[in-house]
């Protein structure tokens, strides 16, 4: 991340581009269910190698560090050491999905209720960048993305289907073509 200089946002502008974002981080929550779904709770281990997480993991840091994220930036700090919901991993990953769901659904709420002047008030990011707090929303949606990536790359090794992603999967596609069987 830059620590060059940023453009000021009106609040007005903050405002419009957290009602566009919030929009995009309910669809992506969909899309990122529909990937920890297909976890089987039996592979839950599943690692391609010893120097990477496991598909539960990954799948924990996902839904912990979503709603994590928007929580500091509703709260105006960022703090790496915050443990709020360590010891909270629910203990199968349909029981997860169900806590991501409604833990994210209430952290956005939380995003949404952020004034316009909140929103582009400058927040600093652990002493490498300081940027509007609503642009920090873009970094959330970048993280969770990145590492459901990984995560989707764990399913076919695992036994597991890839979902529809950002259009029809290979897997999508052959349960399209045998049902018209």
């Amino acid at each position: 991340m830059s620590t060059a200089s940023q453009p000021t946002l009106t609040p007005e502008t903050a405002a419009a581009f957290r009602d566009f974002i919030a929009q995009t981080l309910a669809q992506e929550l969909e899309t990122t269910k529909r990937v920890l779904n297909a976890i089987p709770d039996d592979q839950c281990g599943y690692r391609p190698s010893e120097k990477c997480r496991t598909a539960r993991e990954i799948a924990w840091h996902i839904a912990k560090e979503d709603v994590l994220f928007l929580d500091q930036i509703c709260e105006g700090k960022f703090d790496f050491t915050d443990k709020r919901y360590d010891g909270q991993e629910p203990r199968t990953i349909a029981e997860m999905v169900d806590w991501y769901d409604r833990n994210l659904t209430r952290s956005l709420g939380k995003v949404r209720s952020l004034t316009p002047q909140q929103l582009a008030e400058p927040l600093d990011f652990l002493g490498m960048a300081t940027l509007p707090r609503v642009q920090y929303l873009l970094l959330m949606n970048s993280h969770s993305i990145h590492h459901r990536g990984q995560l989707s790359a764990y399913l076919r090794p695992m036994g597991a289907k890839v979902p529809s992603i950002y259009g029809p999967s290979a897997d999508t596609e052959e349960a399209k073509a045998s049902a018209a069987d």
